[in-house]
């Protein structure tokens, strides 16, 4: 009993210095903000109300708390602990050897319920699952993608962020197609970030064969967001062979 409470010391330590940094006002914007009433995409998640900075400046300090302390933290349903174990993991992934990337990687999968809003997927999927994936076989994206969970198809579609920065598209095409009928609001804007990324990155041409096959059979939100930056004349193009 001694050994496992002290295995739990560093976490409850990060846990009593967010909860100083918190405020009941500021959770119960947040609270609004990612949807976490009734019926809503975040139904029950909870937040005390740490501003991003705060809880990066945490991060920063506890940036060599060990695996089991970071996974007590990544699984709690605090989502301010949840974000700042998400960025000890890819501080400890970016100065890793490929073993402990690859550990990582692995903990992130076994723990990937637990990134379960928007913000947490945005932060770590490209940081971890696409840079780690980027030089081997995609098939996990691609079963990701098939999930029934809206946040493992986001991971699918934002971990692809990774591959454009590289100037390969071709994933990001894919399981845009795959997630094309995919009823989520939050899945229509991942996938048209994702693709606009596609054409402001050297990818032009590659997103307009793509948009002149599919513009049809694609969600009105995700085609804005792809054609953002768009001339004009060629978005009216577009916008008029859209379903609305």
């Amino acid at each position: 009993m001694t050994g496992r409470k002290k295995d739990q010391e560093p976490a409850q330590a990060i846990r009593k210095e967010l909860v100083s940094c918190s405020s009941k006002a500021k959770a119960k914007i947040l609270q609004r903000f990612f949807k976490t009433g009734p019926g809503e995409y975040a139904e029950g998640d909870k937040f005390i109300g740490v501003k991003v900075p705060d809880i990066r400046s945490l991060a920063s300090k506890y940036v060599d708390l060990r695996e089991n302390d970071v996974l007590d933290l990544l699984r709690s349903p605090i989502h301010e602990e949840r974000f700042l174990a998400l960025l000890v993991l890819i501080a400890k992934f970016e100065k890793s050897g490929n073993k402990e990337k690859k550990q990582i990687y692995r903990a992130y999968l076994k723990n990937i319920r637990y990134i379960n809003n928007w913000d947490l997927v945005d932060l770590s999927a490209p940081q971890i699952v696409g840079t780690y994936l980027a030089d081997k076989n995609k098939k996990p994206l691609y079963r990701l993608a098939r999930s029934r969970s809206l946040w493992l198809r986001r991971i699918a579609i934002i971990s692809t962020f990774s591959f454009i920065k590289r100037r390969e598209f071709s994933d990001t095409v894919n399981i845009a197609r795959v997630l094309l009928k995919d009823k989520e609001d939050l899945i229509h804007k991942a996938v048209g970030w994702m693709l606009r990324e596609v054409g402001k990155r050297g990818g032009q041409e590659k997103l307009e064969q793509f948009l002149n096959y599919y513009t049809p059979q694609m969600a009105r939100t995700t085609l804005r967001y792809a054609i953002e930056r768009f001339p004009e004349k060629l978005r009216q193009k577009y916008l008029s062979f859209s379903r609305s």
